[in-house]
């Protein structure tokens, strides 16, 4: 099979840790950090969902927005007070997430190489442009593409289409690295040789298809190349 010619990151749990907000969250609502943590991904995910499925994507709002609503929820939903102040610094937090401690290491690697590199990412210009910066990954990527220009999603096709869209290579070239296994499912549904980075020792997604290749670090992404 010829070698993929560039290589797209997911964010959100696959460059940057959603569950590092744990921390914050414990200190502030103690006993129920990883439970609010968990909740709170779980939500957000589910009303991307939601905005994109309904009304043929009427009701879309940012990530950072949708961000903010699952927190409110998963706050109601464990009877924790949220008060103004603890909600500022949980988003604050959110918008400076802990970067796993391959990153460099790997993106470097790929630029050694040639590889184009770049983020597909749900999240919104703004937190992606936080993001990138706090982690010092700026002179590592090539493109930084948020489904906020489609206003739709992942997994919805339109979403997966800004990265062929954006490097001018058909999709199969194109290497996609998600630690979300349904986000993983999706793009290679799409048609991109896909990268599952299974962090937490889980099963894959019972749908009749598997991705590309499974790892357990990006580190993983090299093999493509």
């Amino acid at each position: 099979m010829e070698k993929s010619k560039a290589v797209l990151f997911d964010a959100y749990g696959t460059l940057f840790d959603v569950y590092s907000v744990g921390l914050l969250a414990e200190q502030l609502f103690p006993g129920h950090g990883n439970a609010l943590a968990l909740l709170w991904r779980d939500k957000q995910i589910e009303y991307t969902r939601l905005v994109t499925t309904s009304n043929d994507g009427a009701h879309y709002q940012p990530f950072w927005e949708l961000t903010r609503a699952g927190l409110r929820y998963a706050c109601k939903r464990l009877a924790l007070e949220l008060t103004p102040a603890h909600e500022e610094r949980l988003m604050s937090q959110y918008r400076h997430l802990s970067a796993f401690p391959e990153n460099k290491e790997v993106l470097a690697a790929l630029k050694d190489k040639g590889v184009v590199t770049g983020i597909l990412s749900n999240g919104d210009p703004d937190m992606l442009g936080v993001a990138v910066r706090s982690a010092g990954l700026e002179g590592l990527l090539d493109h930084v593409l948020s489904v906020d220009s489609v206003r739709k999603y992942k997994t919805h096709p339109d979403a997966y289409a800004i990265g062929p869209q954006a490097t001018g290579l058909d999709v199969k070239k194109i290497a996609f690295v998600s630690c979300n296994a349904w986000d993983a499912l999706a793009a290679t549904w799409f048609g991109y040789r896909t990268l599952w980075v299974n962090r937490y020792q889980l099963p894959f997604e019972e749908l009749g298809t598997q991705p590309t290749r499974t790892g357990t670090s990006l580190r993983d992404v090299l093999a493509f190349f």
